[in-house]
């Protein structure tokens, strides 16, 4: 297979992908030597063989889906927003990715924002959804 010079058609690649645990298309969007972070958990895992690893191993039954996705005008970075779904519990995640100059993901950092209820005194500010 061969990787999408675009690097949103990439990501829309990575996320179809892994939502169909489909790792060898998966390992197509990747760089060799793809950095991946995950700032919350300070964790950091450099390489597409141990970031494949990670990802084929990861527990449950879970699903993803793309909500939005914006790319810079250079096309070496989009932030994408999604959707995973794990039985009844639904958790939106933030990513950002950057490419090398193939179009192969070379950076991935995720952001896992845990939900919470605001602060009262500005219900008449807001809309809640």
């Amino acid at each position: 297979m061969t990787t999408p010079a675009d690097p949103r058609a990439a990501v829309e690649s990575y996320w179809t992908a892994a939502d169909l645990r489909d790792w060898d298309t998966f390992a197509a969007t990747l760089a060799d030597e793809v950095l991946y972070d995950l700032p919350q958990t300070r964790e950091r895992i450099r390489g597409k063989e141990r970031y494949l690893s990670f990802n084929r191993e990861y527990p449950g039954d879970w699903r993803v889906s793309v909500e939005r996705i914006v790319a810079d005008r250079d096309g070496q970075q989009v932030a994408v927003r999604t959707l995973f779904t794990v039985g009844d519990q639904e958790l939106h995640a933030i990513h950002f990715f950057t490419f090398d100059a193939r179009g192969l993901i070379s950076e991935i950092t995720d952001f896992w924002p845990e939900p919470y209820e605001p602060p009262a005194g500005r219900e008449h500010l807001v809309e809640r959804y």
